[in-house]
């Protein structure tokens, strides 16, 4: 057993509390991240010819009202919001509440893993495939768009992650992505030839074939069936709430499916 796996299991084991309370923070710290990722990726991808360049670094976050740069003591995850109560240091501009129910979810996700993981390695990966999907998922829902910025990392990180640590035979791992991707593909082209509308977007067939590398193509139906009684049900609500058929992102669907097989095949208590 290497020292990486003796600390996980001591903390595990004997200090579980300790474990839990560094998994939060560290995924505070990565939902901090993430909604930098979330509120610029999209206006990166949108850019115009004319507007000021933007990136994941620079500018250095800021009031988009007076645009104060932000200290350090007012970027610590989920504290500084707190301390500011939601407001602008300077001007007393609203701070999105979003932005701290991102750096919650993720500490928490990040510490319901720490519990459910069995290992360091299974752990890891948890980690890097919840913040992939949280990310997804929310640009997804507020700008009906999968970027290949995040799709395709993902779908590579899933190979080489079964590669290294053969939880899922390599074969089956790209076998999934390749049916993952042809299967909204060919139900894209489908439903297109029929009714001479898209019902899907290219971001779903590369979200798919991504979670296919990570999960293997043994799951894709199933993973798929939830995805689409769950976009039915709560789309079909959406459509009942506001009197009129709206578009649907799908993105949303396939990342909790994706996320909660991870999870059912990989926890300790399946195991």
């Amino acid at each position: 057993m290497s020292s990486t796996e003796q600390l996980f299991f001591l903390l595990r084991e004997e200090h579980l509390w300790l474990f839990c309370l560094l998994s939060a923070v560290l995924g505070a710290i990565v939902g901090s991240f993430l909604g930098v990722v979330i509120e610029r990726l999209p206006l990166m991808i949108n850019h115009r010819q004319g507007e000021p360049e933007l990136s994941l670094a620079f500018p250095r976050s800021h009031c988009s009202q007076c645009q104060h740069v932000l200290y350090w003591w007012e970027n610590v995850p989920i504290v500084s919001w707190l301390v500011l109560r939601g407001r602008c240091s300077q001007c007393q501009t609203a701070i999105p509440v979003r932005l701290l129910w991102i750096e919650v979810t993720t500490a928490l996700l990040f510490c319901l893993m720490a519990i459910l993981m069995p290992s360091p390695e299974r752990l890891l990966s948890a980690w890097i495939l919840i913040g992939f999907l949280l990310a997804l998922s929310l640009i997804d829902w507020w700008h009906m768009l999968l970027p290949d910025a995040l799709t395709q990392p993902l779908l590579w990180l899933g190979l080489l992650i079964n590669a290294c640590s053969g939880v899922i035979k390599l074969s089956d791992a790209v076998y999934g992505a390749v049916a993952g991707y042809l299967c909204l593909w060919l139900l894209y082209w489908l439903f297109r030839g029929l009714t001479g509308k898209e019902g899907l977007g290219y971001g779903d067939f590369k979200l798919l074939a991504a979670l296919g590398a990570w999960l293997g193509w043994q799951v894709l139906p199933s993973l798929c069936l939830i995805a689409g009684l769950s976009g039915i049900v709560i789309g079909g609500w959406q459509a009942w709430r506001a009197g009129k058929q709206t578009p649907l992102p799908f993105g949303p669907y396939l990342s909790i499916s994706g996320a909660i097989i991870f999870i059912f095949y990989n926890s300790h208590i399946y195991l």
